[in-house]
C-alpha cells in the first residue's frame, strides 16, 4: 500500500532539495527521519515534515490494517520547480536588477512493501 505527502510553494530552490533528497530516497523511514532531523541543512525540514505527513497518511488510509510504521520505506521521493517570485532591488547609476526567488514543490511517497 502506498501514500504520498507534498508540500507546495516552498522557499528554496529546488536544487539545494534535491541534495537532501537524495540522501533520503529508498531509505527505510526510521532512518530518514533520523538523517533529516540531524542534517543541517534547510531543505531537511521541509523533507521531514512532508515525509511525517506521508507516513501519517499511509497509517490513516489503512486504519484497519496492522501495518508496522518501522516497516515503511520512501518509494519515491521528488522535488519539482515552483513558481518564482519575481523582485528588484537598485543597482549602480540609477537602474534596477531583477532578483529571482525560486520555490519548488516537495514530493514523498511511502510504501509498506
Amino acid at each position: 500500500m502506498e501514500a504520498q505527502a507534498s508540500s507546495r510553494y516552498v522557499r528554496q530552490s529546488p536544487r539545494k532539495i534535491r541534495i537532501v533528497m537524495d540522501e533520503v530516497r529508498g531509505k527505510n523511514v526510521g532512518d530518514a527521519l533520523n538523517y533529516l532531523h540531524f542534517s543541517p541543512k534547510k531543505g531537511s525540514e521541509v523533507i521531514e515534515k512532508t515525509l511525517r505527513s506521508a507516513v501519517s497518511n499511509l497509517l490513516q488510509k489503512a486504519d484497519d490494517a496492522n501495518i508496522d510504521p518501522d516497516g515503511l520505506t520512501v518509494s519515491a521521493a521528488f522535488v519539482n520547480g515552483g513558481p518564482h517570485l519575481k523582485r528588484f532591488r537598485a543597482a549602480s547609476m540609477g537602474r534596477i536588477s531583477r532578483l529571482n526567488k525560486p520555490t519548488s514543490h516537495v514530493t514523498v511517497v511511502v510504501s509498506d512493501e
